[in-house]
């Protein structure tokens, strides 16, 4: 017997052991496990990723707001840099070398060996200086890129900003059934970029390609286009709000103007305001940094909507007249004596009915108007009968689009105050309070508080006898797009029609012979009310709501000015050439005698004495 026999089966049995083993592997590797698929493809395929354009955006005529406008970003990769003369580096960057060590540390945590952006937004016009020196230095390379750009540098807030995606957005978005982002796009932070992100940032395409032995491109497989963003169509006219933001230079406060019909805002000017111009690209930060620094006027507060806790002032009267005259507490020949041991009020004829009221804006006339809707007689307790009141009150106010927050497209929008039961309660304990405590919301002030939008919507109310779009921003989307269906909805108060009646006829007697004679446009029937609202120390802040023409109201607007005094001095005037303006496209001389006031008029703070 061959000694050795046994010993070759052991060895075949073990190559036959071992070829079994790499044939189950090879089986698993191909067949089984799909990652070594994706890991082959991942050696031979490649794919670039085709970024989309922003969606520009444009005024209600087709003007454009936002464009795409071309820059340079310059790109670093660390690990090829080597030895360089840091400051002449600087230098050409235009940038200090404490900034040039933190970008260069940002770079080299995010990776040594791969390229990323160093610094972004370089104009053309610096980009031609900055190229023909930067060739010198290894590491460094440019790229060509766009940014927002603004023809008109006016609409910031309206507008908004883009930033790059933070590192908590690009989390929360990876958490999403098809997260969407990546690390170096941008994203709208406010304004209609923040509203219409979807819409304007578009959808990505793709480019997929063989590579070579050498890892290089080599055959193209197939190219998925990117689709741009849709365009937004603004409800913003232009000129009206280039002009409104000329008007409101050197003061504090706002003006909306609504298109009635639609809902449409036609302006929206914040004051003061900021170039937007100065939010993008390499200068953000600095520039984001002064403006936010800018405690006394912050230019980055929209006043328009954020601030909610405005006084509505007089102008809250018609409010209270139309619901009184509804509950049927008062008609409109309801008259009721000039007391001023009640609350103040100044020397005018007897308010011998609400058109006189109105026009005289009776401050204790209101008073007993406020009375009646909260004492209505329904309980002997005047804490219980106040609470019954004040209930029915706020649910009508609320109708009106007070007290509520707007479902609109303009981010940051408020529902202001408008107290209820649970507010006094608070405030005072409950049945410890009564009319005799809350009566100054008779005349639009106490704790009563609302945004100029609302302001601006109740004078669209007024214009429409009863009832508003909810105001926004878009006209449409896309070309051949259209507006959100809600925006097309009616919302109307729970007064009927026919009780606007006298309070428009007296709106237009406020400016043809009563307080706001100041917003009378030539030929044009402008039905307006003042507000002059209590500021603690001098002087008090100018308020005027009004929409014309008043049989065929085109626009309904509000202007608020910061310590302008009485609605008349400055508010008024300013809504009646904004009125001009738009219904005329050009100002008569009496016209160009208001702006030309107006324009020269410096109102910063409580102690302005209008001599500039």
């Amino acid at each position: 017997m061959d000694p050795y026999q046994s010993r070759r089966w052991v060895i075949i049995l073990i190559i036959l052991f071992i070829g079994v083993i790499f044939l189950s592997r090879l089986f698993y590797i191909q067949v089984i496990d799909s990652k070594w698929i994706d890991r082959a493809q991942s050696i031979t395929h490649s794919r670039k990723i085709i970024k989309p354009s922003r969606g520009l955006i444009y005024d209600r005529n087709g003007e454009l707001l936002v464009i795409a406008k071309q820059v340079y970003d310059i790109w670093t990769t660390p690990k090829d840099i080597g030895e360089v003369d840091t400051l002449e580096l600087c230098e050409v960057l235009g940038i200090t070398k404490a900034d040039f060590d933190k970008r260069l540390k940002k770079a080299r945590n995010y990776a040594p060996y791969k390229a990323s952006v160093f610094i972004e937004g370089i104009s053309q016009e610096d980009y031609g200086s900055i190229i023909t020196k930067l060739k010198h230095y290894k590491g460094f390379e440019t790229k060509k890129n766009t940014q927002r750009g603004y023809p008109h540098d006016i609409a910031a807030h309206i507008l908004g900003y883009i930033r790059k995606i933070s590192a908590e957005q690009y989390a929360k978005d990876k958490l999403k059934e098809e997260p969407y982002y990546l690390m170096d796009d941008y994203i709208g932070i406010t304004g209609l970029e923040r509203t219409y992100e979807k819409e304007l940032r578009g959808k990505r395409g793709a480019l997929e390609y063989l590579r070579d032995r050498l890892g290089n491109e080599a055959t193209e497989l197939s190219t998925n286009y990117a689709q741009e963003g849709k365009k937004i169509y603004s409800s913003i006219d232009l000129n009206l709000q280039e002009y409104g933001e000329r008007l409101m230079n050197n003061k504090i406060g706002c003006i909306v103007a609504i298109e009635p019909a639609t809902g449409e805002i036609l302006s929206m000017v914040s004051a003061p305001t900021y170039s937007p111009t100065g939010l993008v690209g390499r200068d953000f930060a600095k520039t984001w940094s002064a403006l936010s620094k800018n405690d006394s006027l912050k230019p980055l507060l929209n006043r328009s909507v954020y601030n909610s806790n405005y006084r509505p002032g007089s102008i809250f009267k018609l409010v209270q007249a139309l619901i009184a005259m509804e509950e049927g507490v008062i008609s409109e020949s309801t008259g009721f004596p000039c007391n001023k041991s009640l609350i103040g009020c100044h020397n005018h004829e007897s308010p011998s009915n609400i058109r006189t009221a109105i026009k005289h804006s009776c401050n204790p006339y209101f008073f007993q108007v406020y009375k009646k809707l909260i004492l209505r007689g329904e309980s002997n307790s005047i804490f219980i009968d106040s609470r019954i009141g004040l209930t029915k009150w706020k649910e009508a106010v609320a109708s009106f689009g007070l007290g509520v927050k707007f479902n609109s497209d303009i981010p940051g929008v408020k529902k202001g105050n408008i107290p209820d039961t649970t507010f006094y309660d608070k405030w005072y304990g409950k049945n410890r309070w009564a009319f005799s405590t809350i009566y100054s919301n008779s005349i639009g002030e106490g704790e009563i508080g609302v945004s100029p939008l609302q302001m601006a919507n109740l004078a669209a109310i007024l214009a429409n006898k009863g009832y508003y779009y909810t105001p926004h921003l878009v006209k449409k989307i896309g070309e051949d797009g259209d507006k959100k269906l809600s925006f097309k909805e009616r919302h109307y108060t729970m007064v009927d029609s026919s009780y606007y009646t006298p309070v428009r006829e007296a709106m237009e007697q406020v400016v043809l012979s009563g307080t706001a004679r100041q917003a009378q446009v030539d030929s044009v029937a402008v039905c307006g009310k003042t507000g002059t609202v209590e500021n603690k120390s001098f002087n008090d802040h100018s308020v005027f709501i009004a929409f014309a023409p008043k049989d065929d109201p085109k626009i309904a607007i509000a202007v608020y000015v910061e310590y302008g005094t009485w609605g008349g001095t400055w508010a008024a005037p300013i809504a009646s050439v904004m009125i001009e303006k738009y219904l005329k496209g050009v100002l008569s001389e009496k016209g160009k005698r208001k702006e030309k006031r107006i324009l020269e008029a410096i109102i910063l703070d409580k102690n302005s004495d209008f001599k500039h």
